[in-house]
């Protein structure tokens, strides 16, 4: 049996060779999508519980309850560990010496705590020292930024002119404060809340915790507590970065899957087929129906299992890259980066699955042959098989069509099996081509909605002085008034963003805050409307979900006029957390205190580059450039599909070069008669390729609307992923010169795998031909 199985290997080189290659892709995709998809949660686990890191951080009112009155609550059932309390204060619009400030301006939390290795998130010094006596902090410094030499002349000045000496850099992987002091110091800067950090034994879900904080705080008042922060939302902040990936990874791995599936079955059945004789020959010699099966099934799996061995290679290369690159620029990403990898467990189950697919995939066309007697199987291969296209063949030669397409048009009728596994996969190679070509196209349309390239072709960075000078040499009202005066200026606004606090959420939140022409500007609303009054604002999708608003709901600011409730009207895809036109309450918190850019909307005609050239001689703090051009993240997503769309487009033509040398090894007798009787080697190819470019055109017109129906559940899918909604304008990528071009990949695709086949049987000697019959 394995004698017989090697020689059906060697005999079928090509055949073999495209199962290889076709396994080899399809295992590539497996294991680069099962990294991606356990990429977060191993690594972000064993980093955050090494760290102790808090499931819960939670702050409390200090007027309502005291320390311990929420220690005694926190010896409940189902709590493991505690730290705390600890006073917290908030500084708005610290100003800091001697270094660029740490994240965006505008609020600093500040906790106080007398050491870093506490029970619960522990804090990993990266420079410097603890925080010890009166006048000294440590600051948050995030580990990708790299580690920072402690010099005499940084300093943090408080709003009240508290001059704090940074003795330190730490990172707490809990995201609990900006900075640390000593707790006296922390009372000193009027510290009016306590935060206390919990570790529960049941942590896997929301609800898990929201079960543990109520037994925590069941003999606390009812109001004590201000709000409270999960580490599931970190967890799912960096998730963000690979279910950027994820879903259209499974769709293209499950269409290879399918495609790898369909090619093994035609591989199969047409070795059986064209080898009935042989078949004949190895029963008449003694091998029983179950050795039959067996050497069809190895004939398949031996090429598999080395393809897979091949692809678990790429995949894991490819795999780790593309992990490493969904993690960056992600707030938090130092918990995974350099740690997270392709899990160990991916590999067997992969390296045994695909071949176990593989052999699936054979055995029904294998128990054909196991169910052939000798006899027959031996009389069937030695006579010419003309199929079941006879009729259809003369109603075709009747037509005016030319001999050779007439001829051709006929063939699939010959085998209905194999054409439909054929015709199968050319349809899934055009819905992979349609579907990456819409998702494509909706990247491109996200990113040019998030940097609205379409209403602004300028953007202008105001430098600050104290980091990058020199500062501008105008006042902001002056800036507005020299840009509209600029030629080409249609509409100006500017922005600053800037950090805030909200009731209810311990968290800092990341606010923009906006003037000018913002009616005519803002960027595209999915629900709700812009701002029109004030104290109303719109918010991220992101924001959106994370804290469960709706249209309407009124959220408490701290504004320089301190905490003032605002109205959500509305909900961006991206952007800032908040969004306010509150200039006057907002841009104080900012040490600046005005604006940080300016966007500019040209005329039709204006050209950009001049435009920037002459902002540049307004001012020297000005910082003019053309908005657009696409991100990392747009040209990573755009790349990995455009690799696996040409990956799958050639296992598709492998698939139909597999059918059409099936086909033209079957019909030999039928070429040599053709060519003897005057065909020449262009009709032969003509005729080759017909047959396989009507297939092609079926499958183009199934494929196309099946690949737009792929990017309408892929899109939403990579939305939920990513914890954002996503506009309908995202789906509404599509015209009709598009679409009938992509209908015509079925024949590019069908022509491409059956040229060079169709030119080998066009090249094939006649003599040499007819002799073998």
């Amino acid at each position: 049996m394995w004698r017989a199985a090697r020689a059906a290997v060697k005999r079928r080189r090509v055949q073999t060779l495209i199962l290889g290659v076709v396994v080899m892709v399809s295992s590539a995709m497996a294991i680069a999508t099962l990294g991606l998809l356990a990429a977060v949660s191993g690594p972000f686990d064993t980093a955050y519980n090494a760290a102790n890191g808090a499931h819960i951080v939670a702050e409390f009112d200090g007027s309502k309850t005291t320390a311990a009155q929420i220690i005694e609550a926190a010896r409940a059932p189902g709590v493991a560990a505690t730290a705390g309390p600890f006073p917290a204060a908030v500084l708005h619009s610290p100003s800091q010496t001697g270094d660029r400030p740490i994240g965006l301006p505008g609020s600093l939390t500040v906790v106080g705590r007398d050491r870093p290795d506490t029970a619960v998130d522990t804090v990993e010094l990266s420079a410097g020292r603890w925080a010890t006596g009166p006048g000294e902090i440590v600051l948050n410094l995030p580990a990708f930024i790299g580690p920072k030499q402690i010099t005499s002349d940084r300093h943090v000045v408080t709003p009240d002119g508290v001059n704090l000496t940074v003795v330190g850099y730490a990172t707490s992987v809990s995201q609990s404060a900006g900075g640390w002091v000593t707790p006296d110091q922390a009372r000193a800067l009027h510290a009016t809340s306590l935060q206390m950090m919990y570790r529960f034994t049941d942590a896997g879900s929301d609800s898990a915790l929201t079960a543990g904080m109520a037994a925590a705080t069941k003999d606390l008042p009812p109001d004590a507590l201000i709000g409270t922060s999960s580490y599931l939302a970190i967890k799912a902040n960096l998730a963000k970065g690979p279910n950027t990936y994820v879903p259209f990874l499974t769709v293209f791995g499950l269409l290879g899957l399918i495609v790898s599936v369909l090619i093994v079955g035609n591989v199969v059945s047409g070795a059986v087929v064209s080898g009935f004789r042989h078949i004949g020959v190895l029963k008449a010699l003694g091998f029983t129906p179950n050795q039959v099966t067996a050497v069809y099934l190895v004939m398949v799996t031996f090429p598999a299992a080395v393809g897979c061995v091949l692809g678990s290679v790429i995949g894991g290369i490819a795999g780790r890259k593309l992990v490493d690159q969904a993690f960056w620029g992600i707030f938090g990403s130092d918990l995974v980066i350099g740690k997270a990898s392709i899990p160990m467990w991916v590999y067997p189950v992969v390296l045994i699955g695909m071949p176990v697919l593989v052999a699936l995939s054979a055995l029904i066309p294998a128990m054909r042959a196991r169910r052939l007697p000798a006899a027959v199987a031996i009389s069937a291969g030695s006579a010419q098989q003309t199929g079941r296209g006879l009729a259809v063949q003369r109603r075709l030669g009747g037509s005016r069509l030319p001999r050779p397409v007439s001829l051709g048009l006929g063939w699939p009728m010959a085998r209905p099996g194999r054409t439909a596994l054929t015709l199968s996969t050319v349809m899934l190679g055009v819905t992979t081509v349609t579907m990456a070509l819409g998702i494509s196209a909706s990247v491109i349309k996200f990113g040019q909605t998030q940097k609205q390239t379409d209403t602004i072709q300028v953007a202008i960075d105001v430098n600050n002085p104290q980091w990058n000078p020199p500062g501008p040499a105008h006042t902001d009202d002056e800036l507005f008034a020299l840009l509209r005066a600029q030629p080409g200026t249609v509409h100006v606004y500017a922005d600053t963003p800037l950090m805030t606090r909200m009731a209810g959420a311990s968290g800092i939140i990341r606010m923009g805050v906006e003037r000018g022409d913002t009616a005519q500007l803002h960027g595209e609303l999915i629900r709700g409307r812009w701002i029109e009054a004030p104290n109303e604002v719109v918010v991220s999708s992101e924001f959106w979900h994370l804290h469960n608003v709706a249209l309407g709901d009124m959220i408490t600011l701290d504004t320089s006029d301190g905490p003032q409730p605002q109205k959500i009207v509305g909900e961006t895809a991206g952007g800032w957390d908040i969004t306010s036109l509150d200039w006057d309450r907002f841009v104080p918190l900012s040490p600046g205190k005005r604006a940080q850019r300016f966007y500019v909307q040209l005329t039709k005609g204006t050209d950009p580059q001049a435009y920037t050239a002459a902002v540049a001689h307004l001012d020297p703090g000005l910082n003019p450039y053309v908005n657009g051009g696409a991100d990392t993240l747009e040209k990573v997503i755009i790349s990995v599909m455009s690799t696996l769309t040409v990956m799958l487009i050639i296992v598709s033509s492998l698939g139909v070069f597999n059918t059409v040398l099936l086909n033209t090894r079957e019909r030999r007798k039928d070429l040599g008669i053709l060519k003897s009787i005057g065909m020449t080697p262009r009709q032969v190819t003509a005729m080759v390729v017909a047959a396989m470019a009507a297939l092609g055109a079926v499958g183009g017109i199934i494929g196309v609307p099946l690949g737009m129906l792929a990017h309408r559940i892929v899109i939403p899918m990579t939305g939920r992923g990513t914890g954002i909604d996503l506009p309908n304008s995202l789906l509404q990528v599509w015209n009709w010169p598009m679409l009938v071009l992509l209908a015509f990949a079925g024949c590019v695709i069908a022509a491409l795998g059956a040229y060079l086949p169709a030119r080998g049987a066009a090249k094939a000697p006649v003599a040499q031909v007819l002799r073998t019959e």
